[in-house]
């Protein structure tokens, strides 16, 4: 045992003549991912809060039409869109849907509509019911009140329940007047004011 993990310091550690070019270029990357975790507001994708959606603009129309709808009360973007029956699935979940969703904005791969995954249509349905369970009975999960439809195991909440929470969102431009809240400012505050004597 004490072999194997020899060998692997060994293979890990550089020669003793390139110790400080890997040194400095591993430093050089450690101080990227911190800066792009500092930049990215990253920390704040652990909390509940729903200001962290809008740490990508392209979520304001999402973030303000929640806002005025009855569900702010008393939801958070999470309690509807990330799984609640366990820790595990919840956390696996909540990263997953965030690296692709960090992957996509990063690189303006949205689109002009932003549309809810397979995934997501299936946790949302689940907190649909599990929040709504004492208003519903049985029967109208399973039929709807006129013949012509037939609820099917496919069929959502939202088929019928369109404007909630987030009303009619049809692009990036639906609340275009709409105030929200300032993200925090990338740099730090003391860097920001030598800036401003420099300029004057």
């Amino acid at each position: 045992m004490k072999n194997a993990i020899k060998k692997i310091v060994d293979a890990v550690i550089p020669p003793q003549n390139w110790i400080v070019a890997v040194s400095f270029i591993g430093g050089i990357f450690i101080g990227l991912a911190f800066l792009v975790l500092y930049i990215s507001n990253a920390p704040s994708y652990l909390s509940d809060k729903p200001e962290s959606c809008i740490n990508c603009h392209v979520m304001t129309p999402q973030f303000i039409t929640w806002r005025n709808s009855s569900h702010a009360r008393v939801a958070t973007c999470n309690d509807c869109h990330v799984p609640q029956d366990n820790i595990i699935r919840k956390l696996y979940f909540k990263s997953s849907d965030g690296l692709r969703h960090s992957f996509i904005f990063t690189f303006r791969l949205e689109p002009q509509v932003i549309q809810i995954k397979e995934a997501g249509k299936k946790v949302v349905q689940e907190n649909c019911i599990r929040c709504h369970r004492n208003l519903i009975e049985e029967t109208q999960l399973i039929k709807v009140s006129t013949p012509k439809f037939q609820h099917s195991e496919n069929k959502l909440c939202w088929d019928c329940h369109r404007e909630t929470p987030h009303g009619r969102v049809n692009s990036l431009a639906s609340t275009p007047y709409a105030r929200v809240p300032k993200l925090n400012p990338i740099l730090p505050e003391w860097l920001s004011k030598f800036f401003e004597k420099e300029k004057n």
